[in-house]
């Protein structure tokens, strides 16, 4: 699964916050610190003040009451092993001795003497762990700025976000979808862009529709014309060449019905009235039609345009009879929560490298006699399959032939 794109913008922010804490950190090791040095310099003074390590203890006692001397502090003296040899005040019990319950004053500083002792205070002497402070700072800071930036980030890919719906919307068909223009940033520029865009593509789409509804119109009218024509010309024209004139305006009228049905299943999806419906009622339907079409298969119910649907099956049956060798044979099975329609004929079939190639618009086979038909008949097949969510493809059979495969989403 990729991560969303508020995610990454999020994981980067941390990794630059990580990386510069982790600078900050090389370059405080590799300097040296000014209060590390300082804090080494404090502790070889205190123990230059002190009495030495091996001293009587009234001597330790005596040395760090001149150290106590003026500070109004508690102090306390321990050996390498934690053994105390001097207390001003109230003694500061070491760590494992608080674990033990040992009450006391709790320590400002902690000075590690050169020697291996360590002297405890109750007021601050020096600077306390300044690296501790320093990556404790940096890890408060890095926490902080991740808390803040998170709903910065979130707020800026939510605008992506409604952006990247309103292109899907407008990919869908729905030409009417425009995102909201929010800030003054290059986000809102690139809303407005896409605003703009949306409204020509809705225009010129307009103009198209426009164009090919008038152009339906002017061309059916002369066809009317001429096909009145042709039946009022006396009885003694002949015969042959009434009737290829009668094919001619049926075959232009043909055209024009597929290439508006095509235009309106493009890229554009209008809505459709859809219904519950079996595949395999409907192929019977247009198998009747036929005098050498056969039927097998099982039911199939699916949600579908009956009107899209028929012509499909209307097509690829018409298909088969003109350019196949008859019987043509429609077979329907269900697996998987799909329908699989397949539709065969006696002849060879498509060869294999024009598998893909008999989908497109007015593409005519090499070699082929049969000029008939408009062209877009198994165009308007595949384009009917996806609108229905479904797909329409050549496959082969068993026995080596083709056969044109159309598989749809069941209930």
């Amino acid at each position: 699964m990729v991560p969303r794109l508020y995610f990454r913008f999020y994981v980067a922010l941390l990794f630059i916050l990580v990386l510069f804490a982790l600078a900050v950190v090389m370059i405080w090791n590799r300097t040296g610190s000014p209060l590390e040095r300082s804090n080494n310099t404090l502790a070889q003074v205190i123990q230059n003040v002190l009495a030495p390590a091996d001293a009587p203890p009234e001597e330790q006692q005596a040395a760090l009451a001149r150290v106590a001397a003026g500070l109004n502090a508690h102090m306390t003296l321990y050996t390498r092993d934690w053994h105390p040899l001097a207390v001003v005040g109230e003694q500061i019990p070491a760590r494992h001795w608080r674990r033990q319950g040992m009450t006391g004053p709790p320590p400002e500083s902690f000075v590690r003497l050169p020697d291996g002792r360590k002297l405890l205070s109750s007021e601050p002497l020096g600077f306390t762990r300044p690296k501790a402070m320093l990556h404790n700072a940096l890890l408060l800071l890095a926490l902080g700025l991740g808390i803040a930036a998170f709903p910065l980030v979130r707020h800026l890919t939510k605008r992506l976000e409604r952006l990247q719906h309103g292109v899907e919307k407008l990919g869908a068909g729905d030409l009417t979808a425009r995102v909201p223009v929010e800030g003054k940033d290059e986000v809102a520029r690139l809303a407005q862009s896409f605003n703009r865009a949306a409204d020509q593509i809705e225009q010129l789409v307009g103009a198209h529709k426009t164009l090919l509804a008038n152009a339906s119109h002017e061309l059916r009218t002369p066809l009317a014309r001429i096909r009145l024509a042709l039946e009022l010309i006396p009885e003694g024209i002949d015969p042959k060449r009434r009737a290829g004139l009668e094919q001619d305006i049926a075959e232009l009228n043909h055209l024009l019905d597929e290439i508006l049905l095509a235009s309106r299943l493009g890229a554009i999806q209008e809505n459709t009235d859809t219904e519950e419906l079996d595949l395999l009622a409907l192929a019977a339907e247009e198998c009747a039609r036929y005098d050498d079409a056969t039927l097998d298969g099982e039911s199939a119910m699916m949600q579908g345009d009956p009107r899209l649907l028929r012509r499909l099956l209307r097509n690829l049956l018409e298909n088969a009879h003109r350019h196949g060798v008859p019987p043509a044979s429609v077979q329907i099975s269900c697996a998987n929560g799909m329908a699989t329609l397949r539709v065969w004929d006696k002849g060879p079939g498509v060869p294999d490298p024009e598998f893909e190639r008999v989908f497109e618009p007015f593409f005519r086979r090499r070699g082929t006699l049969d000029n008939t038909g408009a062209g877009l008949g198994l165009a308007l097949v595949r384009q009917i399959a996806r609108r229905h969510g479904g797909e329409a493809r050549c496959a082969l059979m068993k026995d080596g032939r083709s056969c044109f495969e159309v598989t749809l989403p069941l209930l």
